[in-house]
């Protein structure tokens, strides 16, 4: 499945959920999700009986659109946590989590995953001195993650550091703003990340 380029507002409407997919309008509360609290076209304000598949396959998008990835990607994370010892569901956000673009945006130098990912993709990154252009590298606990110095004074890096300097970030990251470089000092636990998606239902639908 390509990845979804369409507009955003319209995926947290329909899905009623804020996944920080516009960054910017969201931080300044002028998402259109809070104006419009309802699903997109003239029948969404209806209220509509969703079957048991139907709450499963919502939750697995939200986690798709969140951390913009494919199905193919959803699913090979999902085997991955399912071959592993513990909770799938927890495991599978926390890999998740150590996405390199998700630690970027976690580390405030980026307002949005998918510009997180950009920065990555584009060759911005740097892991324990190291280029890494591969957004879904693993990042592991202790690597230092850094912009590139032709970069540090890039706009949209500045005014990202700025804005999540206004709503903190997270406590498994160590962050330098000046500097513009972070610590991952270590893999959270699944009550600590806070996202609006229910990781049992997901894997209750790929276990069918």
């Amino acid at each position: 499945m390509a990845r979804y380029r369409g507009p955003v507002e319209k995926i947290e409407r329909r899905l009623g959920v804020d996944l920080g997919l516009k960054g910017e309008r969201r931080l300044a509360g002028k998402s259109a999700l809070l104006k419009r609290p309802y699903a997109p076209g003239q029948h969404g304000q209806r209220r509509a009986k969703i079957s048991d598949y139907g709450l499963q396959l919502r939750e697995k998008q939200k986690a798709k659109f969140l951390y913009g990835i494919s199905e193919k990607q959803m699913r090979r994370v999902y085997k991955e946590a399912a071959a592993s010892e513990g909770n799938t569901g927890s495991i599978m956000i926390q890999l998740l989590e150590r996405r390199l673009d998700n630690v970027v945006y976690r580390m405030g130098f980026a307002t949005t995953r998918s510009f997180a990912r950009q920065l990555t993709t584009h060759g911005h990154v740097m892991v324990d001195g190291k280029r890494v252009n591969i957004p879904s590298y693993r990042v592991k606990a202790g690597q230092k993650i850094e912009i590139r110095e032709k970069t540090k004074n890039n706009p949209q890096v500045v005014r990202a550091v700025e804005l999540t300097a206004q709503t903190g970030i997270v406590d498994w990251v160590d962050v330098d703003k000046e500097k513009k470089f972070g610590i991952f000092t270590r893999i959270p636990e699944r009550e600590e990340i806070s996202i609006p998606v229910e990781e049992r239902l997901i894997v209750e639908l790929y276990s069918k």
